[in-house]
Formats: structure tokens, C-alpha cells, sequence
């Protein structure tokens, strides 16, 4: 009983500081993407892939540049959303009292083909739905200020946290496992993200140049939603597929749009979604289907889409943390894909 009353005042608290905790895990997801994207350009140089850094200075050099380069890289994609993608947004949200309408009328279509008359409170009210996700941007938008000032603080921090790590009064042992299981979820977050937000990023932009050639309207919007989506397992390239689709059939009166549309992005989808991600994120994820599904719907009942969002990295971290206790490594055991875990003795 007293287990139950404290994971219920966990969700609890949770809940009610999901306006404190979803700005800093944007800045977490930021800071840990600009310096996996910061690991890919120190790699790629030839300071460290022909190990020919032969001094501090030259070693420190490069790492600024490979920041430098990272900070330009996030700093060009969110350019791109301002200058290209907003304004296709707004436009497309304009646009939802016609949409509505299309709607209306396709569904009016379908009852006559059918013969069977749909109830009109089952049809999604487009503008209301624009609106809540409108309010929802705005909110990120406003909480913008407090995930800059978490970003500055975790890159002024983050050279002097393993020195905290060590400085901690903990036994050798406990240090050495505390050690462990962050540098596991700094090195495993980092190659996640990265890789993600890789795939994601090729799959917006396929997406984007098949719409285009399609002639699919908003073509960018499709893909920078297909892009975003594509962070939410299984529920988000489901959802990511069926937008632009079911808005290629209410606004266009003949199919061949719509059946080009389905083509191109499932294939997309395929092709990126089941055979690369798993190929790449394969030795990154050992986690359960099912746990990463029970995980999306949990985090999303308490935080909503930022809470889908950030689900597979919030399982990640209780994955390896939990690996680490003989006391709960049976829930490592249920999470992970073949019962086949991290060794609790291997840092010792």
C-alpha cells in the first residue's frame, strides 16, 4: 500500500511540474544532441582519425570547431523552420475552416457510397484541433527563455560534472558504478539521439522531395511533421503517414494523388523506419517492444506530446539504472528485448 501511494504522489508530482520539468528536458534533448552531432565532426577530422593530436592545444582546438560546427548545424535547421516551414504552418492553419468543410463533404461521399450515414460528431473538428496544438506550440514557445538558460548552464557545467561525480562521498565501489551507469546513459542517449534525429531527418526530407514531385500541397509541412513525428515510436510515423494521406483525399477529388501519396510514404517509411533504424539503433536499444509501447502511452497521459516525445529516452535511463541493482534488475529483465542485460559486476 505504501508503494502504491508513493508512485501515485511520483505521477502526481510529475503532472504538476510538467511545466518545469518539459523545458528542461528540451534543453537535456539539445544539449545531448548538439554534442553527439559535436562527437560525429571530432570524428570525421582528421585530428582523431588519424590520432595525430599530439597536443592539448591542438586537441582543444578542434573541439571548438566541432562545437562551432554543431551549434551552426542546429542553428541552420531551426533558421529553416522560421524562414520555410512557420509560414507554410500558419497557412495551412488559415486554411482548416476549408479543410473542415472538404471534410464534410467527403464524408457525405463515403456515406452515399457506403449507404450507411455517419454520425457528424465522429468527424474531427479540424479548427478546434489546430487550435489546441496552436496554444500547445505557444506555451513551448514561452517556456523558449527557460530552455536557453538550462542549455547555457548544462555546457557551462558539463566539464566540471565527472569532477563533482568523483568528489561525491561515496566508497570506491559506489563511485565506480555511479560513474558507470551515467557514462551508459551519456554514451547510449547520445548515440540514440543522434541516430534518430539522423533517420528522422532523412526520412522528412525523402518525404519532402516525393510530396513534391507528387504536387501534394505543403509539401514542407508534411515533411517537417514527418521529421518530428518520427521521435514517437510506432504511434508516430503511423500518425505521420496518415496526415498528409488524409488530407491528399478530402482536398483532391480524383485518388491518384492520394494512392501516390500512400506509395511514397509508406515505402519512406519502410525503408527508413524498419530495415535502417533497427540496423542502426540495434546495438544502442535491447528494450521490449511492448515496454517501449506501455512507456509511450504512460508518458503521454502525464505530459502529453512532449511526454511521447521524450519516452524512449526516459525508458533508456531507467533501463540501464536499473540494470546496475541486484534489487532491480528484474525490471531491466522486463524491459530489454531478450532478458539479456548489462552485467551488474562488469564496472566492478
Amino acid at each position: 500500500m505504501h508503494t502504491l501511494i508513493t508512485f501515485l504522489a511520483l505521477i502526481f508530482f510529475l503532472w504538476i511540474g510538467r511545466s518545469l520539468f518539459i523545458p528542461l528536458l528540451f534543453a537535456t534533448f539539445l544539449w545531448y544532441l548538439i554534442n553527439a552531432i559535436a562527437a560525429y565532426y571530432r570524428r570525421i577530422m582528421p585530428c582523431y582519425r588519424n590520432n595525430v593530436c599530439t597536443s592539448k592545444i591542438s586537441e582543444n582546438i578542434f573541439d571548438w570547431i566541432s562545437k562551432i560546427l554543431s551549434f551552426a548545424t542546429v542553428a541552420g535547421v531551426l533558421v529553416l523552420f522560421a524562414t520555410q516551414i512557420k509560414p507554410m504552418l500558419l497557412e495551412l492553419y488559415h486554411a482548416t475552416p476549408v479543410l473542415q468543410q472538404k471534410l464534410l463533404t467527403f464524408s457525405n461521399f463515403l456515406s452515399e457510397k457506403i449507404g450507411v450515414e455517419m454520425d457528424i460528431n465522429l468527424i474531427p473538428d479540424l479548427p478546434q484541433i489546430a487550435s489546441h496544438i496552436g496554444a500547445s506550440l505557444a506555451g513551448l514557445a514561452t517556456s523558449t527563455g527557460l530552455v536557453v538558460i538550462y542549455l547555457i548552464f548544462m555546457f557551462i557545467e558539463q566539464n566540471s560534472f565527472n569532477k563533482k561525480i568523483v568528489a561525491l562521498p561515496l566508497s570506491k565501489l559506489k563511485s565506480k558504478k555511479l560513474q558507470f551507469i551515467l557514462n551508459s546513459i551519456d554514451e547510449n542517449m547520445k548515440k540514440y539521439l543522434f541516430t534518430k534525429t539522423f533517420i528522422s531527418a532523412a526520412t522528412g526530407i525523402s518525404s519532402y522531395i516525393a510530396l513534391k514531385i507528387i504536387g501534394l500541397e505543403y509539401a514542407g509541412v508534411w515533411g517537417f511533421i514527418l521529421f518530428l513525428l518520427n521521435y514517437i515510436p510506432t504511434i508516430g510515423s503511423i500518425l505521420a503517414c496518415a496526415l498528409p494521406i488524409a488530407y491528399a483525399l478530402i482536398i483532391h477529388d480524383t485518388w491518384q494523388i492520394a494512392l501516390f501519396t500512400t506509395i511514397a510514404l509508406v515505402s519512406i517509411e519502410t525503408i527508413f523506419g524498419n530495415i535502417i533504424d533497427p540496423k542502426l539503433t540495434g546495438k544502442t536499444l535491447n528494450m521490449s517492444a511492448l515496454a517501449i509501447l506501455i512507456n509511450l502511452v504512460f508518458w503521454g497521459m502525464i505530459w502529453g506530446p512532449a511526454g511521447m516525445f521524450f519516452s524512449v529516452p526516459i525508458l533508456m535511463a531507467i533501463y540501464v539504472t536499473t540494470a546496475q541493482f541486484e534489487s532491480t534488475r528484474w525490471i531491466a529483465t522486463l524491459l530489454s528485448t531478450d532478458g539479456k542485460i548489462p552485467d551488474e559486476t562488469q564496472n566492478d
